[in-house]
């Protein structure tokens, strides 16, 4: 059996009148592409959904804990534990916090609006607690507590750093799979096994303002006044395409070399990219959809998006984009061989070259027992 050196993950979604994901002025996002402007759904998007999800398939049912991602780590997790404790005087406390603070998120953390947003997995958080309890207990006053925590953090040459070389996972499942950088400790910084691209509509957009009003309950009836407010939002719908590679052996040594634990992942990376839908505006739009096509390939050459198959815009039929994958696909293989072993599922229960269709579970299972086969990491 080929080695899995990459896992490449295609697949098609399409949703209707939603607001996926806003930019900065509430309108969607959006990319050219192609000499026409699509909708976009951005990579950290996806993944902050993929990260967050509860339901069977999340990545918090997977086994290892996961990760915290905040500038007020901190106020919001480790002074309550200084405080359960009773370590130290409030002064001794909230010295110890801000001098923790300091050591994490550099020269700006006095201001929180400014620190960086930085990820501690939950096992790091319960280290740097249980340090803060020791040193809040012993020190006389605030600055012996601002002093012991320099010196720890000298001496260790960087926490994040020290717990991290006992195994990546303290950092947290999800910094394992999608890396983190740490500005004040690289030495803590992992790299990410799994690489998101952003997804776009296989077609330009299609958007429109949808005015609405808000309506008073209690005016009178009939008086002009029941109209309490009106207001405009954007709404778009379409069919996206979106693209993952999942960087076999770096994800199993990222894993503590735990081949049946990338495996897993694998297998909720597949379902949670089927079924887990991103958006604002829930209430409004119940943005809810499955992917109605999903492509996996395995192989050991350098992975390739097909997101050229839709540089030409294609319209918003799942028949039209599969249709224009197939031939790219078919192309790429003509040109460069087809190296890669294949599996798809599809609501239209067409053929990829070179695949072997699916149900999502077979699929899912199908990219987890490639995880085995994998070099050995070094």
């Amino acid at each position: 059996m080929l080695a899995s050196r990459f896992l490449q993950i295609h697949w098609l979604t399409s949703y209707p009148a939603t607001l996926l994901n806003r930019d900065d002025s509430g309108l969607a996002k959006r990319l050219p592409f192609g000499d026409t402007l699509r909708t976009r759904v951005s990579s950290q998007c996806l993944k902050r959904h993929w990260r967050t999800v509860d339901d069977e398939w999340s990545l918090r049912r997977i086994g290892p804990e996961m990760a915290v991602r905040s500038r007020e780590t901190p106020e919001r997790r480790i002074l309550p534990a200084m405080q359960e404790a009773n370590a130290g005087t409030a002064d001794v406390m909230a010295a110890t916090v801000a001098a923790i603070a300091e050591q994490l998120y550099g020269s700006k953390a006095a201001e929180q609006s400014k620190r960086p947003v930085l990820l501690l997995g939950e096992p790091e958080i319960r280290y740097l607690s249980d340090k803060a309890i020791e040193i809040g207990k012993a020190a006389k006053d605030a600055n012996a507590a601002d002093q012991a925590v320099k010196t720890l953090f000298k001496e260790e040459r960087g926490n994040l750093s020290a717990l991290r070389r006992q195994g990546v996972l303290n950092a947290g499942l999800e910094t394992a799979l999608f890396g983190r950088m740490v500005t004040s400790d690289p030495e803590a910084n992992t790299d990410a096994a799994i690489h998101v691209a952003h997804a776009f509509t296989v077609h330009g957009e299609a958007a429109e303002s949808d005015y609405f009003t808000v309506i008073d309950d209690l005016a009178h009836e009939g008086s002009s006044a029941c109209t309490a407010g009106l207001f405009d939002t954007e709404l778009s719908s379409g069919l996206f395409y979106g693209y993952v590679v999942v960087d076999v052996p770096l994800l199993v040594s990222n894993l503590g070399d735990d081949v049946g634990l990338g495996s897993k992942v694998v297998q909720h990376l597949i379902h949670l990219i089927a079924k887990v839908s991103c958006g604002a505006k829930r209430g409004s739009t119940a943005p809810y959809s499955y992917a109605e096509l999903m492509l996996v390939e395995t192989g050991d050459r350098q992975p390739r998006t097909l997101a050229n198959a839709f540089r030409q815009p294609v319209n918003a039929r799942s028949s039209a984009a599969f249709v224009a994958l197939f031939n790219h696909i078919e192309k790429l293989d003509r040109t460069y061989g087809a190296h890669e072993i294949r599996g798809h599922l599809s609501i239209d229960q067409g053929d990829l070259p070179g695949s072997t269709l699916m149900s999502l579970d077979d699929l899912a299972i199908f990219a987890a027992k490639m995880v085995a086969t994998m070099p050995t990491a070094k």
